[in-house]
């Protein structure tokens, strides 16, 4: 599942990154949602591989609301929700399918990730190097509170690379309302549902990190800090709830979200972004 709100060359790059995957029993749906250019749609549509699909939402739904459309629309019995500017390596659909393959009880498979920037370089942001810390070292299986007390430590996932069953996603679903922890908040509610994570730590997929993401933009004016405050705040209290005294604790401290807005701090600061500088203060005090 390919939404669309984006750049028409990182576009590009995506799907043709798609059509190069060895793991060729795929259907590629691009879900456009609402974007005013016309040109990348009549690009995808004019490829002429009988496995892509083209919709296009009667109104722009946002991210939250693209991304929920994409798992009420997954036919097959695993999907992934790709971001339009990522690149796949081409054994990443292969290697994730077999995954879950091995491990029928997994609801979702998490691969490898590289971060590259806009023009495609390989890069490590402090955010990216700190989560590379936190992902397991080696091929393992995560679940229950285990699984969600080192996502509340710090998410060391990256969304467009996971590969979902779809009926365990699909009865779940994502929380309406998020727009920035929208895929921890299914992750972690997969956790408390019983489900696992496979994690295959051989790289075989390109997160594009840029100042255009909404991750970004919601964290350089505070906005993301103010949602996540929220999420961890409820996340401490069920987790407390169902005796997840470990869990609880790491959703309380957040600690690598918390860094996150420490290192942001000082921009704001210099750039005179009171509010901004406010929020990113309230959210590492707290």
């Amino acid at each position: 599942m390919l939404p669309f709100y984006g750049d028409m060359s990182l576009f590009q790059a995506a799907v043709r990154s798609v059509l190069a995957q060895s793991h060729a029993e795929f259907r590629l749906v691009m879900v456009d949602d609402q974007y005013p250019d016309p040109e990348p749609a009549r690009w995808f549509q004019e490829l002429g591989d009988s496995r892509l699909q083209y919709l296009r939402n009667a109104e722009n739904l946002g991210v939250n609301g693209n991304f929920r459309r994409c798992v009420d629309l997954a036919e097959a019995p695993v999907f992934t929700i790709m971001g339009c500017d990522d690149l796949m390596g081409p054994d990443h659909l292969a290697r994730a399918v077999a995954a879950l393959a091995t491990h029928p009880d997994a609801a979702v498979a998490a691969s490898g990730v590289e971060v590259i920037d806009a023009d495609g370089a390989v890069v490590r942001p402090l955010g990216d190097r700190v989560k590379s810390t936190l992902a397991p070292r080696a091929a393992t299986t995560l679940r229950g509170e285990e699984l969600a007390a080192g996502l509340y430590r710090g998410n060391w996932t990256y969304f467009p690379s996971l590969l979902w069953r779809r009926d365990v996603a699909r009865q779940i679903g994502f929380r309406e309302g998020l727009e920035v922890v929208l895929d921890l908040a299914l992750l972690v509610d997969i956790a408390r549902a019983g489900g696992s994570l496979v994690f295959d730590p051989d790289v075989t997929f390109a997160y594009r990190r840029h100042v255009g993401s909404v991750s970004s933009v919601r964290a350089i004016d505070g906005r993301r800090f103010t949602e996540e405050r929220e999420f961890f705040t409820a996340e401490a209290r069920t987790c407390e709830e169902l005796g997840w005294t470990t869990a609880a604790k790491a959703a309380r401290r957040h600690p690598t979200s918390r860094l996150n807005a420490a290192t942001l701090l000082p921009g704001a600061l210099v750039g005179r972004q009171w509010p901004v500088a406010g929020e990113l203060a309230r959210h590492l005090v707290r």
